[in-house]
């Protein structure tokens, strides 16, 4: 899990929809996580990364905000935005693979080039049959 610092993070709590009957309009149980990125110190690609992983859960002002309301008590609730959020910062920090570029041989282009011949003249078959005379 990613260590993330307390003073980056707010936590607001919204009367939530989903479960909890009546008491969900009673009780404010759905957190708002509010992070501040810039606050996290991740190294630049981890940076972009997270900022294509947030999508639109990403503000203008470098604020990544987590909404959870899965469950009926806030402490759920906190527990699992908090979960979310140190997943897609551990996400962002992961360095994809470089793909090694790979070439054909000429064997598999000779057998590529034989398949379409083939079904060009499978194909070319089944034309309009044409009376002789």
């Amino acid at each position: 899990m990613a260590d993330i610092p307390e003073q980056a993070i707010s936590e607001k709590f919204l009367a939530g929809s989903g479960p909890g009957g009546q008491n969900v309009n009673k009780v404010a149980t759905a957190c708002q996580l509010r992070v501040d990125v810039y606050a996290l110190g991740l190294p630049p690609d981890a940076f972009r990364r997270l900022k294509q992983l947030a999508g639109s859960r990403l503000t203008g002002d470098g604020e990544l905000i987590i909404l959870a309301r899965r469950f009926r008590t806030q402490e759920a609730n906190r527990a699992d935005a908090r979960a979310r959020l140190s997943e897609l910062i551990d996400a962002a920090l992961v360095r994809p693979e470089r793909r090694i570029k790979t070439r054909p041989s000429k064997a598999a282009k000779a057998r590529r080039v034989d398949g379409k011949k083939a079904r060009g003249a499978l194909k070319a078959g089944r034309g309009r049959v044409r009376a002789s005379d």
